[in-house]
């Protein structure tokens, strides 16, 4: 599981940073997470490939985290794309986005399906084969949610010396990794567990941002690989991020220490720090395992 980050600025945009967008990938597949302003162009900075990209979860309908998507959707239309584009957001996006397809998009030739999501749940929204998704209620100006991807458990994986000790033929090996034992011609029952050995652990990416501190967030969060937190602030804007909803990079350590997490990555940050180290030594007192954000960066979950 990897996370790219096309945008990790805030609402103001500046020559540093983008507005807010990422792209998960797992297992060749690509799934969006907010499409702010101009993400389509940072999507081709990154060389990831469009036609990947089926899914686009939209964490609440601030410009920042959203105007790039009509654009997005267009470009898709103009490079022949024909499969469908599923998009995940609050209800009131659903309407806009329908007058916006009907105005900016006719003959796309492909279809873009809505769905609302409930951001005062935490729900599964989202499954494929392998991962689901599910939404995080956050507390912000107006009705938002981050989103949490959890991968699916593997298969384990299949002990070559036994295969080889048992004369075990390929044929079997869908089955033993499913779970199955192997009986000998001379009728021993070897058990499964010593044919393989465990998979490795699932991995889990959560998302949040925009969001004011939350003491209890926590609780929704424990043992999360990597979490991505908004920092809009550091300390010497405390009151700031209180009055806009927003968290400081302090508060979101504590997140990730009360949570157990194993990565915490900041983003969203507030256009009047030309230098985001003051918010990433601020966030190691509270929580060491913390990286900055930034565009054209690729993290492993």
């Amino acid at each position: 599981m990897k996370v790219h980050i096309l945008g990790c600025g805030s609402a103001l945009p500046t020559l540093r940073h983008n507005a807010s967008a990422q792209v998960v990938e797992l297992r060749d597949r690509l799934y969006m997470i907010d499409c702010g302003e101009g993400t389509q162009m940072h999507l081709r900075r990154s060389h990831l490939r469009f036609a990947k990209i089926n899914t686009v979860f939209i964490s609440h309908l601030h410009g920042d985290h959203c105007f790039g998507l009509i654009g997005m959707i267009s470009t898709f239309g103009l490079l022949g794309r024909t499969a469908p584009l599923h998009i995940y957001a609050t209800a009131e996006l659903g309407d806009m986005l329908r007058q916006q397809l009907a105005l900016f998009c006719a003959g796309l030739g492909y279809e873009v399906t809505f769905h609302a999501i409930d951001t005062t749940q935490q729900k599964v929204v989202y499954e494929d084969q392998g991962l689901t998704v599910e939404t995080l209620p956050l507390e912000h100006r107006i009705p938002c949610c981050g989103f949490l991807f959890r991968e699916k458990p593997t298969l384990p994986h299949i002990r070559r010396d036994m295969i080889d000790f048992y004369r075990i033929p390929v044929s079997q090996i869908g089955n033993i990794k499913a779970g199955a034992d192997w009986t000998t011609e001379d009728g021993v029952v070897v058990p499964n567990w010593r044919l393989v050995k465990p998979g490795e652990p699932p991995r889990s990416y959560a998302y949040c941002s925009d969001t004011r501190y939350i003491p209890s967030l926590y609780r929704r969060l424990e043992g999360v690989t990597t979490l991505y937190h908004e920092s809009t602030y550091a300390d010497d804007n405390a009151q700031m991020a209180a009055k806009y909803y927003h968290s400081t990079a302090r508060e979101a350590a504590r997140v990730a220490r009360d949570a157990g997490v194993g990565q915490l990555i900041l983003g969203h940050y507030s256009s009047r720090y030309d230098d985001e180290r003051q918010l990433l030594d601020e966030a190691k007192e509270v929580f060491p395992n913390v990286v900055l954000a930034d565009e054209g960066a690729v993290f492993q979950a």
